[in-house]
């Protein structure tokens, strides 16, 4: 086998509180560089993003990484509902997930997020005994935005007379009474929405010597990183983590119409991998 070759990716079902989980493991040829644990997106943004999510961990593992892919709780082909479906039971996932791929893999453990999947990847950190180390795909500063934008897909669809914020009030109002919502065919608990509420890209207690390779896309390749990004990454680097950040021109393919491609958000999560785990590096085990 060629030595760029990887195995097919093997596909299984990971034991866990509830059920299991479905999970693909790419696996390189050889001892792999380094270790990523792919956290996916929540509700329709994880299906949007399963080929992107597919292609950079067919690519990471050609390059001599290993990948695991798991799908959380009630999404994908785990066992549940997504109304099943906490945050804290989500994280419980990661952790797991993560401690069965560092039995696998003698080697540094990448916690790879996108979207609310960075803040999920944030919370499991903090239960590994690992230095941190992460791969973060558009991550949010926080979750409750990523709520309201989400409670907006049905204020949109159940529009009447510009009335949007009395029925996020009212979405709101149920689900801080207990209750849970379906929006967008989606049940969401109270519980998930209470974490997601809760939820912040803050570092882990335990930062320093960590590394975070930070990417977002934009339609323009000159584009410079969201308003509420930097701040976020100042404080990471204030904690003494190693923040490696970068724009680079793609479409927004967890959240578009048909499914898209961002090749080259691919390649350069590739080359700041290759290079954060190159020898002379000093990479962590």
């Amino acid at each position: 086998m060629p030595p760029d070759a990887a195995a097919p990716a093997q596909a299984f079902f990971l034991p866990a509180p509830g059920g299991s989980r479905f999970c693909l493991h790419h696996m390189p040829v050889g001892v792999p560089r380094a270790a990523l644990l792919y956290v996916h997106p929540w509700a329709e943004e994880m299906n949007k993003s399963r080929r992107m999510a597919a292609l950079q961990s067919a690519a990471l593992c050609r390059a001599g990484f290993a990948v695991l892919q798991v799908d959380l709780l009630g999404c994908g082909d785990s066992s549940g509902d997504f109304g099943d479906a906490t945050w804290a039971g989500w994280v419980d996932d990661v952790e797991h997930a993560a401690k069965w791929l560092q039995a696998q893999h003698a080697a540094p453990l990448w916690l790879w997020g996108l979207r609310a999947g960075a803040l999920l990847a944030v919370q499991a950190a903090q239960r590994l005994a690992a230095p941190a180390r992460f791969v973060f795909w558009q991550p949010p500063p926080a979750g409750k935005p990523l709520l309201q934008q989400f409670l907006r897909l049905k204020a949109a669809a159940d529009l009447q007379g510009g009335q949007a914020s009395a029925v996020i009030s009212g979405l709101r109002a149920t689900l801080a009474a207990g209750g849970s919502v379906e929006v967008a065919g989606y049940r969401v608990a109270a519980d998930l929405a209470s974490g997601f509420e809760a939820a912040a890209l803050a570092p882990p207690p335990v930062a320093a010597g960590g590394q975070v390779v930070w990417l977002e896309t934009s339609p323009r390749a000159d584009t410079e990183l969201l308003p509420a990004s930097q701040p976020v990454i100042e404080r990471w680097r204030a904690a003494g983590v190693d923040v490696t950040a970068q724009v680079v021109q793609g479409p927004p393919f967890w959240q578009t119409v048909e499914i898209e491609v961002a090749s080259a958000l691919i390649d350069a999560t590739l080359a700041a991998l290759l290079a954060c785990t190159a020898p002379n590096t000093g990479a962590r085990p």
